[in-house]
């Protein structure tokens, strides 16, 4: 009983001793014009507060979001938690023929592409089918709505842009098309991967003499074109350097069409033709696995999702959590509303469960894809560094502490701080948006005790990497701190 007192005791000590950010980070703070009270920070090593500032107040973490989906990840659905992808049909096979409909049902394989896919129809043409005398059907039905990408108005002015996609569970390719540019002074060459049954692509690009570098600042949002025979085109608008050789991936093709021509034009070469229509649906009950492609355990996937910060990846494993069949607070039950209730509902509220079970207040706490790709999602310094502590107890702390980027070596640190002692030790999630930048995670101290260090800069005045720069003598000063000098 006398524990929690004197730990409350030490807070409010540390508190009060650490009000103010140290002076290396508050001087690059203003000397970049960037106000006091935009940033709110914790640092915490082992029961003591380094340093606090607005610990409380509900912020933009922009991608550091990406830390609770992962964690969240690992401890509720499990490291061995794999996507799986199959074919099924409740049809008879008879002399080649698939004498039913062909379901492809989708189940958040993360690892779900035209190679995949090609080795699943395999599969089916060696057990002998080579025609599919039904219709195929696309099922998505994992999640709900099985479509979140429809009606959706764009993040911003690139929605054909990877870091835009929105998952559903039938994700193939992550719908992209890669493009392959090449340009002389008479005119642009263009070639599209994967290829797609009747889908081309043609340009409407205007050569100019310029720099082949910044061939982006000429790029215009793709049209995408359906003819009345069928044929789709990918049509490239803007300019583009003469002399010129570029690779690009875009996301423009609705994901049903994608899916669809995908799947001809690859079972045709195969040798398999298909009778009926492509269309959605959820398969039959009595539906058997005809072949199945499971994805790479949630620990490779999570290892995916925060070092190069994957957007999809992230929302996939988000919704993935909003899957779950029992209830994570009273045990394995089927939890009400199972079928009425949103996916997203289900995934925020499995986080809240979670966070609720770590002692974490989740007031404030504002999720909208776990993936921090938001204008919405709120959590303050004191949720973050209580789900970096509980990272640290989980029995999954190198999983997760893993797929973390390390400082001057990989991910989205690879670049920073490599004159830091923070440099090959500290493992930091960053966060980036036009508005917003933020750091989260663990920097050994100078005596080499562990810090959990959380900062989030929320302020028109951090562009130009004026608001990195402020974070990045944060954790510079983290790492040195701990030495006998107080430093």
């Amino acid at each position: 009983m006398l524990r929690r007192p004197v730990l409350v005791t030490l807070l409010a000590w540390s508190f009060a001793a650490h009000a103010q950010l140290p002076q290396p980070v508050s001087g690059v703070l203003a000397a970049n014009g960037i106000p006091d009270d935009a940033m709110s920070v914790l640092v915490i090593r082992g029961n003591t507060i380094l340093v606090s500032q607005q610990p409380g107040r509900p912020m933009a973490p922009a991608s550091t979001m990406k830390l609770v989906t992962t964690l969240v990840g690992l401890e509720e659905l499990g490291p061995v938690f794999k996507g799986r992808t199959e074919l099924l049909s409740n049809g008879e096979i008879v002399a080649g023929h698939l004498k039913g409909d062909l379901i492809l049902r989708g189940g958040a394989d993360a690892d779900l592409d035209g190679d995949v896919l090609r080795r699943m129809l395999q599969a089916l043409r060696n057990q002998g089918i080579r025609k599919i005398d039904g219709k195929l059907i696309i099922d998505r039905s994992l999640f709900n709505p099985s479509r979140m990408d429809v009606g959706v108005p764009p993040f911003d002015e690139s929605p054909e842009a990877y870091y835009n996609v929105i998952p559903d569970a039938l994700l193939v390719n992550k719908n992209m098309l890669q493009l392959d540019m090449r340009s002389t002074a008479k005119g642009i060459k263009l070639a599209i991967e994967p290829a797609l049954d009747r889908v081309s692509i043609e340009s409407a690009m205007t050569l100019i003499d310029g720099e082949c570098a910044k061939w982006e600042d000429g790029w215009k949002l793709p049209e995408v074109k359906k003819d009345a025979d069928g044929r789709i085109r990918v049509v490239l608008n803007g300019t583009f350097p003469k002399d010129c050789a570029r690779t690009n991936s875009i996301n423009v093709l609705d994901r049903q069409d994608y899916v669809e021509r995908l799947f001809r034009l690859t079972w045709k070469q195969l040798g398999g033709g298909l009778k009926g229509q492509v269309v959605e649906g959820t398969a039959p009950l009595d539906a058997k696995v005809l072949a199945a492609h499971v994805s790479r355990a949630l620990p490779e996937v999570v290892r995916d999702i925060n070092k190069p910060s994957d957007n999809a990846l992230a929302r996939t494993v988000f919704l993935s959590l909003g899957t779950l069949e029992s209830d994570t607070v009273n045990g394995s039950r089927p939890i009400a509303g199972i079928n009425t209730q949103t996916t997203f509902i289900r995934s925020d509220l499995a986080v809240r469960d979670w966070m609720r079970r770590q002692g974490i207040d989740d007031t404030g706490l504002v999720m909208e894809n776990g993936s921090g790709l938001s204008r919405l999602e709120r959590i303050t310094p004191q949720q973050m560094a209580g789900l970096l502590q509980a990272g640290l107890r989980s029995k999954w702390a190198p999983e997760f502490q893993a797929s973390l980027p390390i400082v001057a070596v990989d991910g989205t640190m690879h670049r920073r701080l490599p004159d830091s002692p923070a440099a090959t030790r500290a493992r930091m999630k960053t966060g980036t948006l036009r508005d917003v930048v933020a750091l989260a995670g663990y920097v050994p101290d100078a005596t080499g005790q562990m810090c959990v260090v959380v900062a989030m800069i929320n302020s028109d005045e951090v562009k130009d990497g004026k608001g990195r720069a402020v974070l990045d003598a944060l954790v510079d000063w983290v790492a040195r701190s701990g030495r006998v000098d107080g430093a």
